[in-house]
């Protein structure tokens, strides 16, 4: 399995969820994740990964809360 990691273009929009005032615990949650993994091995817990699906799921998040959610998925523990 190929190793993954958060891309440089998600740690800046993770790091923009972060500071943002207006988003959710849950996407920041997702955020800290992606933004924790860049340039490391580390991989995303049980509860950053649903707090994660949860933020691709709602129909409220923004762009940049996606794309953090979506990197913090992809580096998901492998099995359950």
């Amino acid at each position: 399995m190929a190793s993954r990691e958060t891309s440089r273009k998600v740690a800046t929009k993770s790091s923009n969820v972060m500071r943002s005032d207006d988003t959710a615990t849950k996407s920041k949650s997702a955020a800290g994740s992606a933004l924790s993994q860049t340039g490391t091995r580390k991989k995303t817990g049980a509860k950053a990964a649903t707090k994660a699906s949860s933020t691709l799921r709602d129909g409220r998040t923004g762009a940049k809360s996606k794309s953090a959610a979506g990197s913090a998925l992809s580096q998901k523990k492998a099995g359950r």
